[in-house]
């Protein structure tokens, strides 16, 4: 189920680091973590794009010079490498320094829906 998971996510976690790059070229940082955080929502039972969107959202914390950001995402990077093939995934946790990498969180109805469109092949 992972690989093909991992395929099936892939267009709508892109779509959200597509926006985050243009957000992070209008210099506008916030949306950019706002998309980030969306990424990752999206493709967090994915080793693949957990550990990538992670490894981005620690390149845009350097970039930002936020240290605490940049020190959560080297432990969530190594989390994301080593658990999310067995699962452990809060669901819905949108990735950030600023909350507990074990919370789950409310996914938004519309990532919901492309979460599931991904799991079900539909």
């Amino acid at each position: 189920m992972h690989r093909t998971f991992t395929k099936r996510i892939a267009s709508y976690v892109e779509v959200e680091l597509k926006n985050a790059k243009q957000a992070r070229s209008a210099g506008d940082l916030r949306q950019e973590f706002t998309h980030l955080e969306r990424a990752h929502v999206l493709g967090q039972e994915s080793t693949y794009w957990h550990v990538k969107v992670h490894v981005l959202m620690l390149v845009s914390a350097t970039r930002n010079g936020s240290v605490r950001e940049a020190l959560g995402q080297v432990f969530r990077i190594v989390g994301a490498a080593t658990k999310t093939a067995f699962g452990l995934v809060p669901q819905g946790n949108t990735g950030g320094a600023n909350v507990s990498p074990f919370k789950k969180m409310p996914i938004a109805p519309e990532l919901a829906t492309l979460i599931q469109r991904a799991k079900s092949g539909v």
